[in-house]
């Protein structure tokens, strides 16, 4: 194999890493394969039998590596941010419990000072008046 075949390779690993790809996809996946196509060749031209693509394969693997850390980086970045959503959301479900419980004891401390004061309950809500079933003529 001449030097021309491989320089297409490189050429098209290049195109591969900057992500300008012209055959294949935008964001493929490096591999032989992938490099093979893009260089023009039919798949599975690139083989780890012939020691001719030997330093090739050497930079497809690299390049592979490379290519894998930023899709391992945003699975990271995926998982704290989930585990902080979920800290949150337990974080308002513990406020909103408490919320209640305090709603619950107001209204109970409310009840025992009309006992012991012999007025009225007051409504929890504001200065709203309680409302009076609407009369029905039937």
């Amino acid at each position: 194999m001449s030097g021309q075949p491989l320089d297409d390779y490189f050429a098209a690993l290049e195109r591969l890493k900057k992500g300008t790809s012209i055959i294949v996809s935008k964001g493929t996946k490096i591999t032989n394969d992938a490099v093979a196509l893009e260089a023009g060749r039919g798949k599975g031209s690139i083989k780890k039998s012939r020691p001719v693509f030997a330093d090739l394969i050497a930079a497809i693997d690299e390049a592979a590596k490379t290519q894998a850390s930023p899709v391992r980086d945003n699975q990271e970045r995926l998982v704290k941010a989930k585990a902080l959503a979920e800290d949150y959301r337990l974080k308002w479900e513990a406020a909103l419990a408490r919320e209640l419980c305090l709603l619950r004891e107001l209204a109970e401390v409310k009840k025992k000072l009309a006992q012991l004061t012999g007025s009225k309950i007051l409504p929890i809500r504001g200065d709203s008046k309680p409302v009076s079933a609407p009369e029905f003529d039937g």
